[in-house]
């Protein structure tokens, strides 16, 4: 089944802050909610697919992580430690969850119990209202610092909100993720299978999964400086590094971009702001096609 891009997870270190970057480069922001395991976030959306700025608000609440239990607020809490804020997650839609989880058993890439949690959300008017959500964990074993899971809405019309999803910086979809690699082929049959769909190879050292919703690239190190001018995030096995979005006014863009006073590139048509900027996460921005 192939399985179209649903969210990232950018964990920091203070939700507020994050909020507040991504507010100046545009983004319209939804408000603070709180997860019974430990974990604050807020949501950037765009239609169908969202960014999770997501902080370690209890520690001493987040569940251990058991062996067939995955605990996603562990898996933050020790990305943060380990390697900083950054991109943590890369979620599919997820429209049958045990099917999805009988898949990555099968490929020898799950062996995780399927997770179903509610909680109370807040639209930008102030209402209360219920989202619910069943969740397929997949691992890729060489990938310590890179966390994998389908999502499957039970109650889609209390989440997706038209007024979330209009940006003043011309936002309005996703292009795709770009995941970093020192072998990029030795991952591409683990994304494949997460997927549901064949990666190909593009150049020696980049692979694509294209996707229902947006594409899943694996670069090398060096090829993504290249492409992106930013510098791929350390560590072993595959880590999420950016997140390109399609904009539909790239001057608009680039003035409020620009008005934010931080360190972009603009590189061949595309705008980039660097992880340095953007706490760990390399953030792009292309014309919408």
């Amino acid at each position: 089944m192939e399985r179209g891009l649903d969210h990232v997870v950018h964990v920091v270190r203070d939700l507020e802050a994050a909020g507040e970057l991504y507010d100046m480069l545009g983004f319209t922001v939804g408000t603070r909610n709180r997860h019974p395991w430990g974990t604050d976030n807020r949501i950037v959306q765009m239609p169908g697919f969202f960014v999770e700025l997501l902080e370690i608000a209890e520690a001493d609440r987040i569940p251990p992580q058991g062996e067939t239990s995955f605990s996603f607020g562990a898996f933050n809490r020790d990305f943060l430690a380990d390697v900083g804020p950054g991109l943590s997650m890369l979620v599919l839609e997820g429209r049958d969850p045990a099917g999805d989880k009988a898949e990555f058993d099968a490929a020898g890439f799950g062996g995780f119990d399927l997770f179903d949690f509610e909680r109370e959300g807040k639209r930008l008017d102030g209402v209360d209202v219920k989202v619910a959500f069943s969740l397929a964990y997949a691992r890729d074993p060489a990938s310590p610092h890179a966390g994998f899971f389908t999502c499957q809405q039970r109650y889609p019309e209390n989440f997706w909100s038209p007024d979330l999803q209009r940006h003043m910086n011309g936002a309005n979809g996703v292009v795709g993720v770009v995941f970093t690699a020192a072998d990029p082929a030795a991952h591409t049959g683990f994304l494949s299978a997460f997927a549901g769909s064949e990666a190909r190879r593009a150049v020696d050292g980049w692979h694509i999964v294209k996707t229902p919703r947006g594409d899943i690239d694996v670069m090398s190190d060096a090829l993504f400086h290249q492409r992106f001018g930013a510098t791929a995030p350390a560590g072993p096995g595959l880590r999420l590094a950016a997140v390109r979005f399609a904009v539909g006014d790239m001057d608009r863009l680039r003035r409020r971009v620009s008005s934010s006073r931080m360190s972009v590139e603009d590189i061949e048509g595309v705008v980039v702001v660097g992880p340095k900027s953007a706490l760990g996460a390399t953030l792009v921005f292309e014309a919408a096609r």
